[in-house]
């Protein structure tokens, strides 16, 4: 193996094991009114985290938060400057489904149903853990206007996948649960609350999958990696730490403790389980085909703003045409950049989709081109003065690495700057529509 594969192959191995954190089209005609006219949002942000990821109520976010990283907290710089803001926590290795299922019983305060027919067709357990209470207030009701209270959702990378599958199903539902289930399904998947959000956002987020997982293949480091993570949130999911410092989310397959208590499997029987339903995991949504088949089910919602950022860590070669990344890339993932810049044109047998030299853009993680919006889906430029819902407002490409997205060895103050730009935006979408 050359030394360049070496280093790739170590490379992505630190990324997975270490749990590094891991525009053109069709527009409405509406145009933004006048401020004087608008009738702007006080509602809460609340972030979503990607593969591998954490929340703020685990102990690890107090060392290292996931939303700020080296930055410092980004919920608690946005509370200070007086935007009530939260940070979920979902599983860091469970499929969109179950991730949404978890998100949906937290800011709910309820227990969380991952439904009859999905939980039968990945055998494991229908239900999860129990929330005492919604991570804030109100959410989903009215106020003394008759105004409902809505949600900003923000997800980086897989979070992002996550957010679009949870907002598709509050919109649409699923009538495969409620056939399941008929009378006892869960209010997620009988849709009609799409006016429960406001807005989607979505940061390096691989819409259309990422060279990443072809990376892992050449270098026969894929199927290593899923068993890897299994192993490690099996042994880490039954110690103290579990709940404590870390949350694996992954009771339903018995495979961790549920925080606080001692109910996992057997560590054979539970490893097994899992290792057989792996189908209905992160790493596996992320695969070309599976991510195609999350992206032919989810419908975009005609009254939820959506807004994407694509990040680019390398400059194009003017001579060669290749792709290079810049100084400041994360020297963990730089070697990942590098082969992503320099692939052959080829075609996935599978979804049909030519990776070109388009695709060789990338943030040292995923490509460019694939977090700029689902390609099925309709989108346009941002431009301040027509923002429509129903649309993927696409912004301008930021340059950057996957983690610099979320603080990760970042410019504090550029950091800052690109959130409070958000902020500002997504309080400027209309609240009556």
């Amino acid at each position: 193996m050359s030394i360049l594969k070496k280093m790739s192959a170590l490379s992505l191995s630190l990324a997975m094991a270490c749990g590094f954190f891991t525009i053109y089209g069709i527009a409405g005609d509406n145009k933004k009114s006048s401020v004087e006219n608008r009738v702007l949002n006080d509602f809460p942000f609340v972030f979503v985290h990607g593969f591998n990821g954490w929340g703020s109520e685990e102990g690890l976010n107090k060392i290292l938060p996931y939303w700020g990283a080296t930055c410092g907290n980004l919920n608690d710089y946005l509370l200070s400057n007086g935007y009530e803001s939260y940070s979920a926590s979902v599983g860091p290795f469970s499929s969109a489904w179950d991730r949404a299922c978890e998100l949906y019983a937290q800011l709910t305060g309820t227990t969380v149903d991952y439904g009859a027919h999905h939980s039968a067709e990945f055998n494991h357990s229908r239900y999860g853990r129990t929330y005492e209470k919604p991570l804030f207030e109100g959410w989903g009701r009215k106020d003394e206007n008759d105004n409902i209270k809505k949600v900003h959702l923000i997800g980086h990378s897989f979070g992002g996948t996550t957010i679009r599958l949870f907002a598709y199903l509050m919109t649409y539902g699923c009538p495969e649960e409620v056939n399941a289930s008929p009378g006892d399904a869960s209010p997620l998947f009988t849709g009609g609350k799409e006016n429960w959000i406001q807005s989607v956002t979505t940061i390096c987020t691989p819409h259309n999958s990422s060279d990443s997982y072809y990376f892992a293949k050449d270098f026969r480091l894929y199927e290593p990696l899923i068993n890897l993570s299994t192993v490690y949130a099996a042994v880490l999911g039954r110690s103290p730490l579990n709940g404590t410092v870390v949350d694996f989310h992954l009771e339903q397959f018995g495979l961790t403790n549920t925080p606080g208590e001692h109910d996992s499997d057997d560590f054979i029987t539970s490893v097994k389980r899992f290792s057989n339903g792996n189908d209905d995991s992160c790493q596996r949504d992320l695969c070309p085909d599976r991510m195609k088949e999350l992206n032919d089910k989810i419908k975009i919602s005609k009254n939820i703003y959506y807004f994407s950022y694509a990040f680019d860590t390398t400059n194009k070669d003017p001579v060669l045409g290749l792709r290079w990344p810049i100084l400041t890339t994360n020297p963990v993932i730089l070697p990942i950049s590098i082969w992503i810049g320099h692939h052959k044109t080829f075609i996935d047998g599978l979804t049909g989709q030519v990776y070109d030299d388009e695709w060789k853009a990338n943030d040292a993680l995923c490509n460019t081109i694939s977090e700029t919006y689902p390609f099925d889906e309709p989108h346009k430029d941002f431009d301040e003065n027509t923002i429509n819902p129903g649309v993927w407002n696409v912004m301008p490409v930021q340059k950057g690495d996957h983690g610099t997205a979320i603080g990760l060895l970042a410019n504090k103050k550029n950091f800052q700057k690109f959130y409070d730009s958000i902020a500002v935006m997504l309080k400027d979408t209309e609240k009556e529509r």
